[in-house]
């Protein structure tokens, strides 16, 4: 998410005299890399977590393996300095700053001013809202971030202070661009329950450890199946829900298919998955071809890297048929070519540089969109919905302006390609980690789309209680008549030789 390079501003940015977190260091850096003009001034009095709080952490990293500091962790100071101009515009990282003359922005935790409360909130298993305040009074902004690992409670306030830090730099370039909303853009979320995180800790937190640990003592992490089904009847974009007919595609159980999309291919249905071996960790892209009878083949690899590959988009576009893979490990999204369907596959051009995940395209109106996912450098892959425009598919692709368009772990996520439903309605199929990655779907309008605004529906969740055996599900697609979802199934883990 690149700055646009203009309207630069002088910024006021205040920070807890003593022990002041490492978001709020790097929400500074971050500031200063956008060229604006930043000064920094304190609030006095410490902002020191309790010694609980300081123990829960370093414990967690160890377990967890996570070297260097996290965002929750104190740093020895940010020095005071003065700008080179009047400030324009001051952000209260610290919470509770004096009201000024000039325009504040501060930010609310779940309803808590103080950043602490975003790790009690995950420590008694909430997902945290953070809100964006002007002048005390106008909420601006509002983030919901995702939180990846919930048995983690130093992970997961990671996860909440990383958009803390997209929320900061977005609203300052909204405001340096008077993009910033002038009325009230959310009601105001309101005090979550308020506590101590030794109590929330211990009466919450580590029990659920506890319990994920023997989960994945016991089961694998996370072992998807893919559903198919042949219809000619209206699919789940019509309906709003999965009904029956579903057929499971077999997999060996020592790897598993996940993020199915269709392809038909001179009259014979292909479905292009990605296809993860349990032993290895790194995916790879499979095709399952069908035969006339509508019986899948046995899948084989089509298209394997160094990095993880997942979310294998396949279209017909200029006469071709192109790939875009999901491929954040690398930074950066590659689109392939294929040069001989479907086993073939060369490497055409990067698109986007970054950490971008299930990077989505549509197109209206003679432009072409992505819509996607960007980590933005810390956090979940799963909160921050980014979209880019070109008029040709190899690009340049541009970032729109109002990026990110949201953060909200309910449907910044694309899970699956645009489809126009019966009604003429185009809809976005999105990824709900309410109940955590992969817990459920929904399906989102796409109301206004242009070069100044992106504006999508809250989404309808997907009813998932007809005969699919796996209903947290993360993925729909359908071509012509072949419809393609998949879920989550409790795998144990094999004993023995493997």
């Amino acid at each position: 998410m690149d700055s646009d390079g203009n309207d630069m501003l002088a910024i006021e940015v205040i920070v807890p005299q003593s022990a002041p977190r490492r978001w709020q260091q790097v929400a500074i850096e971050r500031l200063e890399a956008d060229g604006h003009d930043v000064a920094v001034a304190h609030r006095p009095g410490p902002a020191i977590w309790p010694a609980a709080a300081k123990a829960a952490f370093r414990f967690e990293q160890r377990l967890f393996h996570r070297r260097g500091p996290l965002l929750g962790s104190a740093v020895q100071a940010i020095p005071a300095r003065p700008g080179n101009r009047p400030a324009a515009l001051r952000l209260d990282l610290a919470g509770d700053a004096a009201l000024s003359n000039v325009p504040t922005i501060g930010l609310r935790f779940d309803g808590s001013s103080a950043d602490l409360q975003a790790a009690i909130a995950v420590a008694a298993g909430r997902l945290p809202v953070i809100e964006a305040v002007l002048d005390n009074k106008t909420v601006v902004g509002q983030a919901r971030p995702m939180v990846d690992k919930r048995e983690s409670t130093a992970l997961g306030t990671e996860d909440v202070f990383a958009r803390a830090i997209t929320l900061v730099q977005s609203l300052t370039r909204a405001f340096a661009a008077d993009r910033l909303p002038r009325e009230t853009v959310a009601a105001i979320h309101g005090r979550g329950e308020r506590g101590r995180f030794t109590s929330a800790y211990l009466g919450a937190a580590l029990p659920r450890l506890g319990r994920e640990a023997l989960r994945r003592a016991r089961f694998r992490h996370a072992h998807w199946r893919v559903g198919y089904r042949f219809a000619d009847a209206p699919g789940v974009a019509d309906t709003g829900k999965l009904g029956t007919g579903w057929s499971v595609l077999p997999d060996p159980g020592d790897h598993f298919y996940a993020d199915p999309f269709p392809f038909w291919w001179q009259g014979r249905p292909f479905v292009f998955v990605e296809d993860y071996p349990h032993a290895t960790g790194k995916a790879v892209i499979s095709v399952v071809p069908f035969d006339s009878s509508g019986i899948p083949e046995k899948p084989r690899v089509v298209l394997e890297e160094t990095h993880h590959l997942s979310y294998p988009q396949v279209f017909e576009h200029d006469g071709a048929i192109w790939m875009l893979p999901e491929a954040s490990a690398s930074g950066r999204l590659m689109l392939y070519r294929a040069s001989g369907f479907p086993d073939r596959w060369m490497p055409e051009t990067v698109l986007v540089e970054g950490e971008i995940s299930d990077a989505t395209l549509f197109e209206q109106d003679g432009m072409l969109w992505l819509f996607a996912t960007d980590r933005d450098g810390h956090g979940s892959t799963s909160d921050t919905l980014v979209v880019f425009s070109a008029l040709a598919l190899g690009g340049p692709w541009r970032p729109h302006p109002a990026n990110p368009i949201l953060i909200d772990h309910r449907m910044a996520r694309p899970g699956g390609a645009f489809v126009r439903n019966r009604d003429g309605r185009v809809l976005l199929p999105v990824q709900d980690g309410t109940l955590g990655y992969g817990g459920g779907l929904g399906l989102s309008e796409l109301l206004e789309l242009s070069q100044q605004t992106v504006r999508l529906a809250a989404p309808l969740p997907i009813d998932a209680t007809d005969d699919w055996p796996y209903p947290k599900i993360h993925t729909l697609n359908r071509a012509g008549r072949l419809e393609v979802i998949d879920g989550i199934a409790a795998v144990r883990k094999r004993s023995g030789k493997k």
